[in-house]
């Protein structure tokens, strides 16, 4: 039988929204099996919040206070956990925790991205823990499995859906024909968007993951400014269908990769990707993560990458690890980033491309299209003539292509879609989409 110190390990909660008053009570109403899983007892001795106003459940109300400064500062925090979300007041006052010698659970990947480079290393020089797994993807368990139990292998591809406002959208225009408006209309009734979605359908939200993601992958620390992102506001019906005549399904997807040259490629944008990839079969609001290392071979991490009860869960796992450490007097791994590897351009990186753009149907435009390809060294495996269906009629003057490349260079792709575009022979704007896992 484990024995127990009565001694009890404080704990300052930052933050009581829909993650934070879960939290609390996971810690409450499990403290008996909290406390037989740490050797020691949780107390939750104060929750900073913003304003009183707000109804929350009565057994909280004794541990209410607005002065979150004064709580992380009390010297005797063994633990704080951050979930007032945001940069500024949620940096000043994990550092301050630290600064007071207190370990820090957060699930901001916002901040981390955009300071991890300097609160890392302040968590390690004042001898405390800064864990995360919350950050990512909810109840999905992949900072840990990434930092220690792969840690001995070489991460060759971490890629993934970690935005579920997005897969929710994008699995609606595939599976019932929404246009993107009205499927994001219906998410947002759904809460599944905010009011002002842009962090979620612009890929920001996503792109912040990608740098932790990255960070730990390959041992390098990855500024967020570096990482390319583009979101699904632009996806159109008609890039679904054509997905969906290829067997495949358009997804956002932070990639992580490394390149031929040592460098690595982080990058957040919309993804053609083949019904037969583990990740096409991911649906809804759920979140999945796909990681290649050299030994282990190909794994796949899913489920709720959101919601209060299942962002609890990675908070309260994280916290007994914590716990656990604080009680044996010992910390757990560092953020480990020796490697110092650069970060590519998105022009540097190599892969497969999806194009669609409407032409003059006449003789010689496919010889002229392919010429272009060919000018621009980029080689087509399989290109479709489609007929163009306008106000109900098809029309006779035009046709839209659909090409698939080999794998081709970014630059060069670019190139050859500002040729195409000036071509005289193309009538549309010429769209592309990645590919990835083909």
């Amino acid at each position: 039988m484990t024995q127990i110190d009565e001694q009890p390990l404080k704990v300052a909660l930052l933050g009581c929204g829909v993650v934070g008053t879960q939290v609390a009570r996971l810690i409450i109403e499990q403290g008996a099996d909290l406390t037989a899983r740490i050797g020691r007892p949780l107390e939750l001795v104060g929750i900073a919040v913003r304003s009183l106003d707000r109804p929350r459940p009565v057994k909280l109300q004794s541990l209410l206070t607005t002065d979150a400064d004064a709580l992380v500062s009390r010297g005797d925090i063994d633990i704080v956990i951050e979930l007032i979300g945001g940069e500024t007041d949620a940096g000043r006052l994990i550092r301050l925790a630290i600064d007071h010698g207190a370990s820090v659970v957060t699930a901001n990947k916002a901040l981390l991205a955009s300071q991890g480079e300097s609160i890392f290393p302040a968590a390690e020089r004042a001898g405390v823990d800064l864990y995360y797994e919350a950050a990512v993807a909810g109840a999905i368990p992949i900072i840990r499995p990434l930092r220690e139990s792969l840690v001995g292998d070489s991460i060759q591809v971490v890629m993934g859906i970690v935005n579920g406002t997005t897969n929710y959208i994008l699995d609606k225009m595939t599976t019932e024909g929404m246009d993107y408006q009205t499927a994001l209309v219906q998410a947002q009734d759904l809460g599944y968007a905010e009011a002002d979605p842009t962090a979620d359908v612009e890929g920001h939200d996503a792109a912040a993951k990608a740098v932790l993601l990255a960070s730990i992958a390959f041992h390098t620390w990855v500024s967020d400014s570096a990482v390319y992102c583009e979101g699904i506001s632009r996806v159109m019906p008609g890039d679904i269908r054509a997905a969906r005549d290829l067997d495949c399904v358009v997804k956002l997807l932070a990639v992580a990769n490394t390149l031929d040259d040592g460098r690595i490629s982080v990058r957040v944008h919309p993804t053609m990707v083949p019904n037969s990839h583990p990740l096409a079969s991911v649906g809804g609001a759920y979140n999945a993560i796909f990681v290649e290392a050299a030994a282990a071979g190909r794994l796949m991490f899913v489920g709720p990458g959101a919601g209060g009860a299942p962002t609890a869960s990675a908070v309260v796992g994280d916290l007994v690890t914590v716990a656990r450490n604080r009680a044996r007097g010992v910390v757990g791994p560092r953020q480990s980033v020796y490697a110092d590897r650069e970060v590519a351009p998105i022009g540097a990186l190599r892969t497969r491309y999806f194009l669609r753009f409407r032409v003059t149907d006449e003789p010689g435009v496919l010889a002229a299209v392919a010429s272009i390809f060919a000018n621009h060294h980029i080689s087509v495996q399989t290109v479709q003539q489609m007929p163009v269906d306008e106000a109900g009629s098809v029309a006779r003057d035009v046709a839209e292509l659909r090409m698939m490349t080999h794998v081709a260079g970014e630059d060069d792709l670019l190139d050859c879609v500002a040729a195409l575009k000036a071509a005289p022979q193309v009538r549309s704007d010429v769209r592309f989409i990645r590919v990835e896992g083909i």
